[in-house]
């Protein structure tokens, strides 16, 4: 296998989050011969499942609030997010935007759902939980319930 249809295998793979149908076509157009380890029944089916959902946010939920032994600040947020369990793999998200998504009461603009927008801040200790700083403070309600973690802003 030649370097240059390798490497435009692997950018079909890394399209997988975005679209499939964008890496295929680059595939066809960097190389003038038929894919290589990409077969057209792959292509097909990844095709197929365009009328589903792809998740770009990943779930964690809200311990509760930074604090001390006596104190409490309810402006910075723990969060533990799933599938993170060190500082290392922690630096990836500071930066991050979460979204705290909640039902109120009332309707307003059409729906019942509110979200509250904050960012991932810094690291809290080694085991991959976060500090996180909400737009307006989170509510007593929210410690426990899920966050989404957003893929946004992305420095890559």
């Amino acid at each position: 296998m030649n370097p240059l249809r390798q490497s435009c295998c692997i950018y079909a793979k890394t399209t997988e989050y975005g679209s499939w149908r964008l890496g295929f076509l680059s595939f066809l157009t960097l190389t003038s011969k038929a894919p290589c380890s990409l077969s057209y029944s792959r292509v097909t089916m990844v095709k197929g499942r365009q009328g589903q959902r792809v998740r770009l946010y990943v779930r964690g939920s809200i311990l509760g609030y930074k604090r001390s032994k006596s104190n409490q600040y309810e402006n910075t947020s723990l969060v533990q997010i799933e599938g993170v369990s060190t500082k290392e793999e922690v630096a990836w998200y500071c930066g991050k935007r979460i979204a705290y998504i909640y039902k109120a009461k009332s309707s307003s603009k059409g729906t019942s759902f509110r979200v509250i927008w904050g960012k991932v801040t810094r690291p809290h200790g080694n085991s991959g939980v976060v500090h996180a700083k909400f737009k307006s403070n989170l509510p007593p309600e929210s410690m426990g319930s899920k966050v989404r973690v957003c893929m946004f802003p992305s420095n890559i």
